[in-house]
């Protein structure tokens, strides 16, 4: 059976330079799944011809830049991530190279085997985020997972995790016995849960 080797992170978007090469259907695409997950993403999206949907999009979030201009790669200056998603291929190529040439990480668009990384399925409720990958393999299927577990986690567990950040703060202690503290709480609550379902 194969492995999915992939190491999920969470990246604080805000913070990072985000290059999108493209301004059409997928470009558009690639910008909201972005700005649902991060609001406040800094994203520059670089195209000749950019969709309205996308004029729209930037109107909502003073972060995303447009410009509307062909693909050179200078503008991979200062970038920390890029994704391309043109319907141009060669472009798509060229920028998938130069990225790698300077170590910035880079996603073709429906090209898994140029991709560092892939944007998988994000469920999000107040502070907590599951992140869902298929290893590139199966969209549709993060796609469902990610509508299953919208529908199980109940809106209450972003409350739980604050009141658990208060007892947290309030827990005296070396580290080891506020993990422990907290381990046994949490397992206290888990099997609560089981019990009533």
């Amino acid at each position: 059976m194969e492995t999915n080797e992939l190491y999920p992170i969470f990246l604080k978007a805000a913070q990072l330079n985000i290059l999108i090469v493209g301004g059409g259907n997928v470009g558009l695409e690639k910008l909201n799944f972005l700005l649902k997950s991060s609001p406040h993403a800094k994203v520059y999206v670089l195209a000749p011809a950019i969709k309205e949907e996308i004029y729209e999009l930037a109107k909502k979030h003073m972060s995303v830049v447009l410009i509307e201009e062909s693909y050179e790669h200078d503008y991979l200056d200062e970038k920390h991530i890029v994704i391309a998603a043109t319907n141009d291929q060669m472009v798509n190529l060229h920028v998938f190279l130069e990225a790698k040439r300077r170590h910035i990480l880079v996603n073709l668009a429906d090209q898994p085997q140029y991709c560092d990384f892939y944007m998988g399925g994000i469920v999000t409720k107040g502070n907590v985020k599951i992140a869902i990958s298929t290893n590139g393999k199966s969209p549709t299927t993060a796609k469902r997972l990610r509508q299953f577990f919208e529908d199980i986690l109940p809106e209450s567990i972003d409350e739980l995790v604050q009141n658990l950040h208060s007892y947290r703060k309030r827990l005296k202690g070396n580290f080891e016995q506020k993990i422990h503290s907290l381990n046994e709480l949490t397992e206290t609550l888990l099997h609560k849960n089981n019990i009533n379902n």
